[in-house]
């Protein structure tokens, strides 16, 4: 028998260990570990009633809920797997993954139900019977509290090996398409001990959840705090003020959070009357997704005194691979930190497959416990994402010579702005399909709030394109943090491109960071 527990499983022991302690809470509603228990057990049961079995998928479409954290329990109870959409994404998009994925289930937070209504007829692979829907009543849905009102609270009777897939979760490919990455229980298991160690969290922590639960960041640290029996409160991620965050730090006596820049941004810039909360709760924050400034770092320190600030490198894919920890945040500026605990190593290497030297660059490779299992039903792309049992996410870096990470470029050129992972062949793919538009390039300019804007070059057709026709035609083509913020319209000549005819990202980035940026 295995002696790993997943999610699902610790959830059963923490319940007795912490009866009191209070595991989910938001604005409205709190539930100790022993009620989430009982919530998680209904679902799971109510699921397995459904008709579904083991290593069959749901789909998640919900903003951050205690519902959707139950979704994700009930799952690693039951050995069904998660499928979380991004909630930003449109309804072409969400077709894709839930058909994609083989979703025979559809829970949904009822903000977004119309999302889902308008590509029900092309979800063939869902009965009408099985869409649930999160919070107000709607016709051809079962409510979700009335669904799980109907099944027992014991533990469901299934059998869950920590090897057993847990989440699918999907990235923007290169290609265009969003790649399914498949995780199983053991590698979450991996992350939450280790995070626990490296991280130094413990059950009298309480995190703070503003990062969309769709997300693989949250599957990592919110859900570590439930194995080691801390307290979450989870927070709208669309509704981000910074005023609130603060308010609710008071309040809550929130002791960790994990942030992207464009947050840390938002709570510097509050009114000085905001500013006077108390936070000195707050003992550990982490900044990830983006690279944070040395202003930044100097002034999120300031505002939180005696704060321990952590920056994290990794990937949907691999987990956490390292982390620049406190005491070398204004020693190592621009680095990525070195190998996380638990993290086998880290490689670079050249295009040979050959280690680099220090200061070198070359492609960073790792391995480790919280490595994925392959991408859904894409070999080809598994493949050309290892070498053996190293794994690439596409960053380029280079080591220097105290051992410490830096990133020098994305591989791939993709774009992080606002914490989201855009990649410019995703968006290249629609604007090229206009008929007025010759060519096109997307790339990611320095921006103070989003950390990267995206920027479309566009060479148009002797017709002719304008700026604003290129932005009406992609609202309704993608999510809204994958459209440009702004177009350049250029003539064919000055495209930059390599001798074979492939446009330089690079130097378009350069020419129109330094006039724009």
């Amino acid at each position: 028998m295995a002696c790993w527990m997943n999610l699902g499983q610790i959830l059963k022991v923490n319940a007795k260990k912490f009866p009191n302690t209070v595991a989910l809470k938001d604005k409205e509603r709190s539930f100790t570990y022993p009620e989430v228990n009982k919530r998680v057990n209904r679902l799971a049961n109510s699921l397995l009633s459904m008709g579904l079995q083991k290593g069959d998928r749901v789909a998640v479409l919900m903003e951050n809920t205690i519902e959707i954290i139950e979704a994700y329990l009930a799952t690693a109870k039951t050995g069904i797997v998660i499928v979380p959409i991004n909630f930003r994404l449109v309804g072409g998009e969400v077709e894709y993954i839930a058909n994609n994925s083989g979703a025979s289930a559809f829970i949904v937070h009822d903000m977004f139900a119309a999302t889902v209504d308008g590509i029900k007829s092309k979800l063939t692979n869902i009965s009408a019977e099985r869409y649930v829907i999160v919070g107000s009543p709607r016709e051809g849905y079962r409510e979700y509290e009335k669904f799980i009102a109907g099944s027992p609270d014991t533990e469901p009777d299934a059998a869950v090996d920590p090897k057993d897939t847990w989440i699918l979760i999907y990235t923007s490919g290169t290609t265009g398409r969003p790649k399914g990455v498949i995780r199983s229980h053991e590698s979450h298991i991996a992350f939450y001990l280790i995070n626990a160690i490296d991280f130094g969290f413990s059950a009298q922590d309480t995190c703070m959840n503003v990062m969309p639960l769709c997300h693989i960041n949250t599957t990592y640290f919110t859900f570590t705090f439930l194995y080691v029996g801390g307290s979450v409160y989870i927070h709208p991620a669309q509704s981000f003020r910074g005023e609130e965050i603060l308010e609710i730090i008071e309040r809550e006596k929130v002791t960790f959070i994990s942030l992207i820049p464009t947050h840390y941004n938002i709570i510097l810039n509050v009114p000085e009357a905001a500013k006077k909360r108390d936070v000195s709760s707050i003992k550990k924050l982490l900044c990830s997704s983006a690279p944070a400034r040395r202003s930044m770092k100097l002034a999120i320190m300031e505002f939180f005194p005696g704060v321990q600030l952590y920056e994290g490198y990794g990937s949907t894919e691999a987990g956490i691979v390292t982390v620049l920890k406190p005491e070398d945040q204004l020693r190592k500026l621009g680095s990525i930190g070195y190998e996380s605990l638990g993290t086998d190593f880290v490689k670079i290497l050249d295009d040979d497959g050959k280690e680099v030297g220090v200061g070198e660059v070359g492609e960073i490779y790792s391995r480790g416990p919280m490595l994925f299992d392959k991408y859904y039903n894409m070999p080809e792309k598994t493949a050309a994402s290892f070498r053996g049992e190293w794994f690439s996410a596409g960053d380029m870096g280079r080591r220097d010579e105290e051992g410490f990470y830096y990133i020098v470029d994305r591989k791939d050129n993709m774009i992080i702005t606002g914490g989201e992972n855009v990649h410019p062949s995703e968006i290249e793919e629609v604007i090229g399909s206009f008929p007025e538009v010759y060519d096109v390039a997307v790339i990611g300019l320095p921006d103070e709030k989003w950390g990267e804007r995206i920027a479309a070059v566009v060479v148009p057709k002797a017709e002719g394109i304008d700026e604003k026709t290129v932005m009406e035609r992609c609202k309704d083509k993608m999510a809204g943090y994958k459209r440009p913020k702004e177009v350049i319209i250029i003539k064919p000549e000055a495209m930059p491109r390599t001798p074979t005819g492939k446009i330089l990202h690079r130097v378009l980035r350069e020419t129109y960071g330094k006039k724009k940026g």
